[in-house]
């Protein structure tokens, strides 16, 4: 006679949740596949437009900074009233900013669509961290990892996409992608049910919370954070001379065609994809402040290589550099969470809106300094900004500090 296994409730619940936690991955992935529309288009948009790089930089600053002003506040909102639709609510101002990017007939109607999707990505990301982290299991840096992967793999799949339907097309072909859109928006919905139902299965529950600094006074904890903010500022400012400039780098330097410099913006965007993986692993493993440490001044003789290098080893040293710099963001968004415990909205808004913020902030500048200079110059500058990352060294050691009690 046939035995029949039943599985006890924990491993369901289990299972259930690290399926959402997937499906919050996968949510996004669609939503910075989206967004990642905008800086994949700059060649098509400068070319069609006759835009320099300054108004370049300009769109970026706009989508970067209407989703970091707001992203804090957001993140504190939900922190005492959670909302568990906000999900699909910013897919739904993602998808409007898509539709508005490929009817956008001047460089105005370009930076209102650019705005719109900034909106979107605010109301998206803190919950959206929320949620990987009650997903996590007690592994809170793969989950954020899982989480980030999403993101990261959306942001590399986009240009890719955008090589093969918009460049040769047209702009009018970016509506193709409102199907990702309508696909985020049904999956967050069904997201937002769950999340809905725990929130009212929690609430007839004593709260579980977690003390992780009981050894550190304010100020250190203030300290620690406005070191991790300064670590934010050194990674996605040279992000964003890649992001938003390596394509024209390698058009310039190597009369590569557009379709070929995405190709190659595709291999870094990937290999982000990986690091950011690779990150939450070791975070969890070795602890996250020497992942940290590794991440941002590691990558430094890279970078510094990386503008004199010829073609073969400029995509090598890319693809290391992506790797190496990508670990550390979900590293320090659990180190922050475990500094700052009950206020998981706050902090993942604060650290997710500062590195949208030095993005836009990041692309502006240095397309301003691309008018006056040359893109092979701002290269050559923003390879330092890794060596920042010797500050890391001031983290206090928060690791086994650790205790949970109930409230």
């Amino acid at each position: 006679m046939e035995s029949t296994t039943i599985e006890a409730p924990q491993q369901i619940v289990q299972k259930t949740v690290f399926g959402i936690l997937f499906a919050i991955s996968f949510g996004h992935l669609l939503n910075d596949l989206l967004q990642s529309i905008i800086p994949s288009i700059y060649p098509l948009l400068k070319q069609n437009f006759h835009l320099n790089y300054t108004q370049i930089g300009l769109i970026t600053f706009t989508f970067q900074i209407t989703a970091s002003l707001l992203q804090p506040f957001v993140g504190s909102y939900t922190d005492r009233k959670p909302r568990p639709y906000s999900l699909p609510v910013g897919m739904c101002l993602t998808l409007t900013g898509v539709i508005l990017l490929s009817w956008a007939a001047s460089f105005t109607a370009l930076l209102c669509a650019a705005a719109v999707m900034g909106i979107g990505s605010s109301i998206f990301h803190p919950e959206s961290s929320r949620l990987a982290r009650l997903a996590s299991g007690g592994k809170k840096g793969v989950a954020q990892s899982i989480f980030q992967l999403g993101g990261s793999a959306g942001s590399a799949i986009g240009p890719l996409l955008v090589a093969l339907i918009v460049v040769p097309y047209g702009q009018h072909y970016i509506l193709w992608f409102t199907l990702a859109a309508l696909t985020g928006i049904i999956l967050l919905s069904m997201v937002g049910q769950w999340y809905k139902a725990h929130l009212n299965m929690m609430a007839k529950k004593p709260a579980l919370k977690e003390e992780v600094h009981a050894n550190l006074p304010k100020a250190k904890v203030i300290i620690s954070l406005s070191i991790l903010l300064l670590l934010i500022f050194s990674k996605f400012f040279y992000l964003a001379s890649m992001t938003s400039y390596f394509t024209f780098f390698l058009i310039n330097k190597f009369h590569l065609s557009i379709q070929q410099s995405q190709l190659c913006l595709f291999a870094f965007l990937v290999s982000i994809a990986a690091g950011t993986i690779i990150g939450g692993y070791l975070g969890d493993k070795f602890g996250r402040k020497y992942v940290i440490w590794f991440s941002i001044l590691g990558v430094a003789p890279f970078t510094l290589m990386l503008p004199y290098a010829d073609l073969f080893w400029t995509i090598t040293l890319s693809v290391i550099i992506g790797i190496i710099l990508s670990s550390a963001f979900s590293a320090i968004v659990v180190y922050g969470q475990e500094l700052v415990p009950g206020k998981v909205g706050m902090v993942s808004g604060l650290f997710f809106g500062l590195a949208f913020g030095m993005g836009g902030l990041g692309s502006a500048l240095l397309g301003w300094l691309a008018d006056h200079t040359s893109i092979t110059y701002v290269f050559e500058v923003c390879a330092f900004l890794p060596l920042i990352g010797i500050i890391t060294g001031f983290l206090p050691n928060i690791e086994g500090k650790k205790r949970s009690f109930r409230h």
